[in-house]
């Protein structure tokens, strides 16, 4: 009774123990993961239902917003999301800020952000020159106010998730694994939730659609450890989803719904070239596009002698 007893105080998430074998700890850094990002979206689903209610709306009735005012509020939900994750981290790992990944270095963001705009535009770009993708031109009536609105809603979307991944997951594990055991469980973390986006692909799209979460989660990981920080994958993460989704228009992971965009783009047919439903990030020419940097990156890290 004891050993169990002692086994459920190793793997519970409400201590910061880390005196235990390697595996156990592991369980114990996956228990973390669901526990903060379960937790968290119940507290914020809470709020949603009750902002839902101050606003004369009963969701229980099927009474909700707009599909527009609903995506804003929850992406800026995902800031109290952040928050709740960091009291966690305060509270129960006694861990500061700066050992979550948000340390000095919040400049390195805009470096993420050039890279994650330029890896998008130039898979684009290759894609349309295919013919897998049409352009035609710009929108004639852009709603500005709620674009500019997204952009601002992506920063805390993408934000959360590389908490979640590149902070609580990688930054807990590098400490008592190897690094490459680290990136590859927060990797498989990042990966499972995208995995119900996949429901209507299959084949060489499905195939791509996980090899392209592989390549960019580790590129996400990498930048994180050369600039030992976390700002610059979130970033890169960020400003990925936001040009590819309201500045181009283009489905973003699985996500179809319309939305207002700058440019009028659309995807010709279902094949390995556009990505199908799920988008570009099931194309074999993102895929191309993500390896390519991947080795460029950790060529420029081995040149510098910078050590994972």
């Amino acid at each position: 009774m004891s050993k169990i007893k002692e086994f459920v105080k190793n793997i519970s998430p409400l201590n910061n123990r880390t005196e235990m074998p390697g595996i156990l700890y592991i369980l114990k850094v996956i228990i973390i993961f669901w526990f903060v990002k379960f937790g968290a979206e119940v507290i914020c689903e809470g709020v949603v239902i009750l902002l839902h209610f101050a606003c004369g709306k009963n969701p229980l009735k099927g009474e909700i917003f707009d599909y527009s005012t609903i995506t804003l509020i929850t992406y800026y939900g995902y800031s109290l999301m952040i928050g709740i994750i960091i009291m966690y981290w305060k509270l129960f790992q006694k861990k500061s800020v700066s050992e979550l990944g948000f340390t000095k270095k919040a400049g390195t963001c805009f470096i993420g952000a050039i890279i994650g705009a330029v890896l998008v535009l130039v898979s684009v770009v290759i894609i349309v020159i295919t013919g897998a993708i049409t352009y035609e031109g710009v929108f004639k009536s852009i709603d500005y106010v709620y674009i500019l609105l997204m952009l601002g809603g992506f920063i805390f979307q993408g934000a959360l998730e590389e908490v979640l991944c590149r902070g609580v997951v990688l930054q807990l594990l590098k400490e008592k694994t190897s690094v490459y055991v680290a990136i590859g469980i927060s990797t498989l973390l990042f990966i499972i939730p995208h995995i119900s986006k996949m429901t209507e692909e299959s084949g060489g799209v499905l195939a791509f659609a996980i090899i392209n979460l592989i390549l960019i989660s580790f590129i996400f990981s990498i930048i994180t450890l050369y600039f030992k920080s976390i700002w610059p994958a979130c970033g890169l993460h960020s400003i990925w989803n936001y040009v590819l989704y309201n500045i181009l228009g283009l489905n973003l992971s699985g996500n179809d719904k319309k939305t207002a965009a700058v440019f009028n783009m659309k995807s010709n047919g279902n094949n390995i070239l556009n990505g199908g439903i799920y988008g570009i990030e099931a194309s074999v020419i993102t895929a191309i596009v993500l390896a390519t940097t991947l080795v460029i990156m950790t060529y420029s890290m081995r040149k510098r002698k910078v050590k994972l």
